[in-house]
């Protein structure tokens, strides 16, 4: 027998399981193959499956590091450099002819857009509206953005917007699916009517842009055992100097930081069988954690998917998030998302009604899918750097102290990735993100109060933690979460809470020495 195949079963309470299990005659009706169309590989057979299980169960022993615990992206990890280069560096595993494809892949990554028309027919096509010039603006060396400091403008930072959706004729395809199988409790949004899904803060020549981001932050103490102290900055956004007039009643933001891009391919190889394993929306275990898969809408492949990409899990694919990155932050169309005005809505005529970069051409779209595969293939393989210091004995003490605390509940360390067909970087490896992929209730605390998807307006997908260790080598800040909010890690982890407020809690209570030592377990990965 072999084991393959992803099943999501929707029914009145969102249920989630596996294929093969029990089924009543309603979810069997219910029930959708959510595995990766775009990959072709080898089913795994029972015996496999085992080994895999073996492999990857979490460890109890924590007087060394384990097996191949060092190479967190199997056999393409690439060597730690302790330079601004570190998640720059191509699969280390990756065929030497595939490397020009990278190369060129990089080229487009960094390549400057400009606004129609132009006489650099390839680069121009730039918004009208954008948030950035081009992909390298906002995910600098492939590391974290970061939110506005002091007067600069917000290039690695963006607010998302969305509207109730007034009436069933407004939903979008993902939401009358889910509604149809049953899933009364998914929230139904629409774009702004004016600004669409996310705000542009710059605009060619001839156009004012959507707006300027505005945030105060409040200074919360928190006190810890053994008499320390952490300040935690509460943000509060808004949407200043607003263009196109008011946002719609009911408008809902969401602020973006720009996540770090190194081990995507992995991620995306990891089988959907192995995370919808670990969905427990009901809580069935008792332990406080109960993560859900996100179901999205592929506009590529026309059918509802596990999310896997973004910050809620938002896209299905990298290639389906790289496009919907072209179109929103910088306008440029794709066979994906082909709308030469990237993010303008009707009510934007001028906007709408510019020269674009098919303007007067035979193009289609302003990259063309020869294009977006080469972009997709870079950050496919962007190389997961090694771990550092993994036998030191306080990284080891620190990894105690967080599979003991229970934040591997959500983190989960381990995975083999698919046998994969075509992607030899990927396939079949031995993998370390620490992460779950799924949604989690993370409490009022980090509540965007926006919802996505499937996901409600305090479910985060959960980050994966590979490579965070190197944020100050790479971005030269340590501002982390979605926003950017917090200062360091240790701040990081005092914002958790929702299914994590237990965790978090004992962070708080325990000794000072402990804390120290799971800090430095963080700053290992």
């Amino acid at each position: 027998m072999t084991q393959r195949y992803g099943t999501l079963l929707l029914g009145c309470a969102a249920a989630l399981a596996l294929g093969g299990t029990a089924l009543t005659a309603q979810t069997q009706a219910e029930s959708y193959d959510l595995n990766a169309p775009h990959l072709t590989g080898q089913a795994r057979t029972d015996a496999e499956a085992a080994r895999i299980a073996a492999v990857t169960a979490p460890t109890t022993d924590f007087t060394k590091a384990e097996p191949f615990e060092a190479n967190g992206a199997g056999a393409a990890t690439v060597r730690a450099r302790d330079n601004g280069d570190a998640f720059s560096i191509p699969s280390a595993n990756m065929p030497f002819a595939r490397e020009l494809d990278f190369k060129v892949g990089d080229g487009l990554f960094r390549k400057l857009w400009v606004s129609s028309p132009s006489s650099t027919l390839v680069s121009d096509g730039l918004g009208p509206l954008y948030n950035a010039r081009s992909c390298q603006n906002c995910h600098l060396k492939d590391g974290r953005g970061h939110p506005p400091e002091g007067d600069e403008e917000a290039v690695s930072m963006f607010l998302r917007i969305s509207v109730p959706a007034p009436t069933d004729a407004d939903m979008s395809e993902l939401d009358a699916f889910l509604l149809s199988l049953g899933d009364d409790d998914t929230p139904r949004t629409a774009p702004d009517p004016v600004y669409g899904g996310q705000l542009q803060n710059f605009a060619v020549q001839g156009h004012p842009a959507e707006y300027r981001m505005g945030i105060t932050y409040a200074d919360e103490k928190v006190q810890l055992a053994g008499g320390q102290t952490a300040t935690l900055t509460a943000p509060t956004y808004t949407a200043d100097n607003l263009g196109y007039g008011p946002l719609a009643p009911g408008a809902m933001l969401s602020p973006r930081v720009a996540p770090q891009m190194i081990g995507l391919g992995l991620l995306e190889a990891i089988p959907a069988a192995d995370i919808l394993a670990q969905a427990d929306p009901d809580d069935a275990d008792g332990n406080g954690i109960s993560g859900r898969a996100q179901v999205v809408w592929s506009f590529d492949k026309n059918r509802p998917m596990l999310g896997r990409f973004g910050l809620k899990a938002g896209a299905p694919t990298i290639r389906e998030q790289s496009a919907a990155a072209f179109a929103g932050d910088i306008g440029i169309s794709t066979p994906i998302f082909d709308a030469p005005w990237g993010d303008c809505t009707q009510a934007q005529a001028d906007c709408q009604g510019a020269p674009h970069g098919t303007t007067g051409t035979e193009e289609l779209t302003e990259i063309n899918a020869e294009g977006l595969d080469l972009v997709t293939f870079y950050a496919r393989n962007l190389g997961v750097p090694e771990r550092r210091d993994v036998d030191d004995p306080r990284v080891l003490r620190g990894k105690q102290v967080f599979y003991d605390t229970g934040c591997i509940a959500c983190h989960t360390p381990k995975y083999v990735t698919e046998r994969l067909d075509d992607q030899p970087e990927q396939s079949f490896q031995l993998i370390w993100p620490y992460t779950d992929m799924l949604l989690h209730d993370m409490g009022p605390g980090l509540a965007d109060n926006r919802p996505e998807g499937r996901a409600n307006g305090q479910e985060w997908r959960t980050p994966p933690l590979w490579g965070i260790g190197l944020t100050q080598t790479v971005s030269g800040h340590t501002y982390f979460l979605h926003d950017g909010r917090a200062r360091s890690l240790l701040e990081a982890v005092l914002w958790h809470g929702g299914e994590a407020q237990a965790q978090r809690d004992a962070v708080v209570a325990m000794a000072p020495q402990d804390r120290a030592d799971l800090i430095k377990y963080l700053e290992s990965l």
